[in-house]
């Protein structure tokens, strides 16, 4: 999950003292990284399916540490993830002066939180203990198809990002 910390934090984490790899790399470079950054964030939310069937197939009490050890794991990578591309946003949106591309990294980001969070709604709703205390929780169906909904949309974003990125070079 994207924590709170990891949205805050500047928009060059990681990268203090260190060259910025990105400087002087042509646009197709950065789409290509914001591309392989999504391949990330995809084997991350695999992992995190997994670990959630797992849990859920080996029963709960015995199988929640290696769960909550994934989900750790998988929040790491989210967030550095989300650092990455807040970076080549501002990159974008600062010294390359793309503010559309920049845009589509903005809005990428708000899609990858609004999917991560369904995502987790839906595995919290799927948990036992959790169904049955939550009468009125949001039923799996709609979840299931705001995820697909979401994960559409951030096709759309990423399609645009190389259409336009190609049209600024």
């Amino acid at each position: 999950m994207i924590t709170a910390e990891a949205a805050a934090a500047p928009r060059t984490a990681g990268y203090e003292g260190a060259a910025w790899p990105w400087k002087d790399a042509p646009l197709w470079a950065l789409v290509l990284r914001v591309h392989e950054l999504q391949a990330e964030r995809a084997r991350a939310f695999r992992r995190l399916d997994e670990g959630h069937r797992q849990y859920l197939g080996s029963g709960p009490p015995s199988a929640f540490p290696r769960y909550r050890a994934t989900v750790h794991e998988v929040t790491q990578a989210f967030a550095a993830a989300s650092r990455e591309v807040l970076a080549l946003e501002a990159e974008l949106a600062g010294p390359r002066a793309q503010p559309l591309l920049a845009g589509h990294l903005r809005r990428l980001q708000c899609l990858e939180q609004t999917h991560l969070a369904t995502v987790a709604l839906l595995q919290l709703t799927g948990t036992p203990e959790v169904a049955k205390a939550q009468e009125d929780a949001p039923r799996p169906h709609e979840l299931k198809l705001q995820v697909i909904k979401t994960m559409e949309a951030i096709s759309d974003v990423l399609q645009d990002l190389k259409f336009d990125a190609e049209s600024a070079e």
